[in-house]
């Protein structure tokens, strides 16, 4: 830094006056609600016409990572692609000092003297200044210079904070209408007659999932049911379902099979996807009177059919996941006759993927036991205890992985 000149009064209200007039243009420029780069750019020229300070480098922390977001002056590199010192860092934390002090290389030899901003005992930017005017050279004209430019970054922090503020409420509402819609795709009423009873739970791992149930009523005699899992969670994924499910209603209208539901259903999230996320799905197709069980098994969690007998079948027939490709390949519609008193259980990924303190997993196996351990429970009770059951397997106790969902259904 300069020696400092005996500065007389009519030069300290001169300066005072110059001072004030820095301060009125960046308050003015705060007030103005311009963005970040303009308050930056107003700063600096601020500097020069106000105060005559012809080079000026200012370095901003954010988010831990030093940035340059100022420099201006003649014969100056470009502090932009010059990482910050850490020897500045280390010892340049409360007062300003002289850059000369500091055994820095050459890059920095143009200036003079670097001022820490600090905000609530934290270093939060620096200012270098150089070729300053001999009337600005003191250390009160220093501080005004500190004092100034917290002033500018406490507005700029304001503002991130408001922006941020305002793009979490957006975030809660956008939450809201998802978990809305994806409330709304639920079915409110389930099959419960003399020929089935069906029953389902749902747990979300996060506000919003990427699970889905459905039961559609086709006529008096059948029913489809499926269960399904998006890949991804949020809003997003939410979304994705909201087509899936419009998508399987006007098919259903239209009286599709279940070979043309999969494939046009694989279709649409293709085209609404492009092949970025995709969904396992398993559809069912029963008839009461028949008592026959179409499926397709599109890549989703083979569904248990256990019997009165005890004999357990894996619904594996179908395809890949749905959306991955344009055409889905080796489609195949499995079918199988329900003899009475049979349970079939479906599920989604969170049920299995549970792990203990040894890592283990809980698995279809531990499914499949307690399954046969609580057949003959109804429906809602034995969700009760395959959910009990998990979550006294789980190491991190009722936090799950992923969102649950299980689909069940008791042919009489």
């Amino acid at each position: 830094m300069p020696n400092a000149v005996p500065i007389t009064a009519e030069k300290r209200l001169f300066l005072k006056d110059r001072e004030l007039g820095a301060l009125l243009e960046i308050t003015q420029a705060i007030n103005q609600d311009l963005g970040e780069p303009a308050l930056y750019k107003i700063f600096q020229f601020t500097l020069l016409g106000q105060l005559n300070i012809r080079r000026l480098v200012l370095y901003v922390k954010d988010e831990g990572v030093w940035h340059c977001v100022v420099s201006f002056g003649a014969q100056l590199p470009d502090y932009c692609r010059i990482p910050l010192p850490e020897v500045i860092i280390q010892n340049c934390t409360a007062a300003p000092a002289p850059v000369s002090s500091l055994s820095l290389d050459a890059n920095w030899w143009l200036l003079e003297t670097v001022i820490p901003v600090v905000r609530n005992e934290e270093v939060v930017a620096y200012v270098f200044i150089g070729n300053m005017h001999e009337d600005y050279a003191s250390g009160e004209a220093t501080k005004f210079l500190e004092t100034l430019s917290n002033i500018l970054l406490g507005a700029i922090e304001n503002r991130r904070l408001g922006r941020q503020r305002i793009a979490a409420a957006a975030m809660r509402k956008e939450i809201e209408i998802a978990q809305e819609v994806q409330t709304m795709l639920f079915p409110r009423v389930l099959p419960n007659d003399a020929h089935v009873a069906v029953a389902a739970s749902y747990v979300p791992h996060t506000a919003v999932g990427g699970d889905y149930y459905d039961v559609v009523t086709l006529d008096n005699d059948r029913f489809l049911f499926c269960i399904a899992d998006v890949s991804g969670k949020g809003v997003a994924a939410s979304l994705l379902m909201s087509n899936f499910q419009a998508g399987l209603r006007t098919l259903l209208r239209q009286q599709a099979d279940l070979a043309t539901v999969a494939n046009e259903l694989n279709n649409l999230i293709f085209r609404n996807a492009g092949g970025d996320k995709f969904i396992t799905v398993f559809f069912g197709l029963y008839d009461r009177t028949t008592r026959r069980l179409q499926y397709v098994n599109a890549g989703h969690n083979d569904p248990l059919l256990l019997s009165d007998q005890d004999t357990v079948l894996l619904l594996k027939e179908g395809t890949i996941m749905l959306g991955v490709m344009d055409e889905l390949p080796m489609l195949k519609v499995g079918e199988v006759e329900v003899p009475p008193r049979t349970l079939l259980l479906s599920y989604t990924d969170g049920l299995t993927e549970v792990f203990n303190a040894e890592h283990d997993e809980f698995g279809e196996e531990g499914v499949l036991r307690v399954l046969r351990q609580n057949r003959f429970l109804p429906l809602p009770r034995l969700h009760e205890e395959l959910l009990k059951e998990i979550q006294s397997f789980n190491a991190n106790d009722s936090h799950f992985a992923d969102d649950i969902t299980i689909l069940s259904c008791r042919f009489k």
